[in-house]
């Protein structure tokens, strides 16, 4: 059917500087959004002898990696997850007790490629290639957790690392400007706006009440600046990753990396694939490497949100930032860098593929089963036991 000559003007593609002006508002209130969640918990629970009584329950490693996979399913987005987390850790959380919590974040957000496979469930090949491309990110991130949480919980490795790290940060300054805070004077305005809402209220009323406003916040930026990178980058990103191929594994684990950085969502990154693997355009060791690069990539919207941190929280909130970038670096190094393991979420994906793909009901199985039952199951269970 032949187009009206009238659509364009009609209906104008979005256009690049107006997306722009929207990436601008939505960093601007993401970094006001964690700086209210920070500010909100420290109100709430009394500060951080009330943060350490609270979260005691969470000191169990098990359950924060139950809770952060639980959260990020429900939200699809560990972005969002990962910039809340750093502003509980603003507001007195533990480093130590939030890193279980990221490496759960990134087992929750896989769930959303594994729910665009299902797209595909009607024709059998297609399905098989799709579940196969989105579930070796599950298969991954549950590898990268098995041997990454017994070796956090023996030794810190995470923590310590982070810590030298980021006292590397704050050696060479790169963390302050001459002593004058500039992101914490720019989004001053914004939390002194949200605290005057809470000022009525009792101390623990008005903390809840700013958490609740943080969150949203969180949500809504997070939300619209996906949506407005998307407009100026996914072409651009959709192209990268086609020039990427046939490059080798370190073409593909930066070119993910960067088109996640570009579009700011995992989710976005390994979504794109799934369509092509699905139609044969990508193999599943082609799509492996990119998944790699989303989830080193995906790491920068929590770094982001750690500047805007002022403070004696200030490095508290870049360590646990920190240390998710540094979990998704080592994970990527031993898993894909050890010859035996770097098979083994090929090996997985392959296999719960062509179970979904005579079996449709364990498909849906699997979803439900890994990203929101087992983890709210034994949640209760664990706490319970506690």
């Amino acid at each position: 059917m032949a187009e009206n000559p009238g659509t364009d003007a009609d209906e104008p593609a979005p256009r690049p500087a107006a997306a722009w002006g929207v990436v601008a508002v939505m960093v601007y209130l993401l970094l006001v959004a964690v700086g209210v969640v920070g500010d909100g918990f420290r109100l709430a629970v009394g500060g951080q002898a009330g943060a350490e009584r609270l979260f005691a329950f969470a000191t169990n490693p098990f359950v924060g990696v139950l809770l952060g996979t639980l959260t990020t399913a429900l939200v699809q987005s560990s972005s969002t997850v990962t910039s809340i987390i750093v502003g509980l850790v603003a507001g007195g959380l533990p480093v130590g007790v939030a890193i279980p919590m990221v490496m759960g974040a990134n087992m929750g957000t896989t769930v959303t490629n594994t729910l665009v496979s299902l797209g595909h469930i009607g024709r059998a090949d297609e399905f098989r290639r799709a579940f196969a491309a989105a579930t070796v990110h599950d298969w991954f991130n549950l590898i990268g957790i098995v041997i990454f949480l017994p070796i956090e919980v023996a030794f810190g490795l995470i923590e310590r690392a982070s810590s030298a790290l980021l006292t590397g940060f704050v050696s060479v300054g790169s963390y302050s400007t001459g002593g004058w805070d500039v992101l914490g004077r720019a989004v001053g305005p914004g939390r002194s706006l949200a605290g005057a809402l809470a000022d009525p209220l009792p101390e623990t009323g008005g903390g809840v009440l700013l958490i609740g406003l943080g969150v949203a916040l969180i949500l809504v930026s997070i939300t619209y600046l996906g949506r407005a990178l998307k407009t100026v980058m996914v072409g651009n990103a959709r192209r990268l990753l086609h020039g990427a191929i046939g490059r080798g594994p370190g073409a593909g684990i930066l070119s993910g990396t960067v088109v996640t950085v570009l579009v700011q969502s995992s989710s976005t990154t390994t979504s794109l694939m799934v369509p092509l693997a699905a139609g044969g355009v990508f193999s599943l060791r082609e799509v492996y490497p990119f998944t790699l690069g989303a989830n080193i990539g995906t790491t920068i919207t929590a770094l982001m949100a750690a500047t805007a941190v002022t403070g004696a929280s200030r490095e508290p909130a870049l360590q646990i930032a920190l240390a998710h970038l540094l979990f998704n670096a080592f994970a990527v190094t031993v898993v894909y860098g050890v010859p035996w393991l770097r098979g083994l979420p090929l090996r997985g994906a392959g296999w719960i593929a062509e179970l979904g793909a005579e079996r449709k009901g364990l498909a849906l199985a699997w979803v439900l089963a890994v990203f929101f039952a087992v983890p709210a199951l034994l949640t209760v269970a664990t706490l319970r036991l506690f």
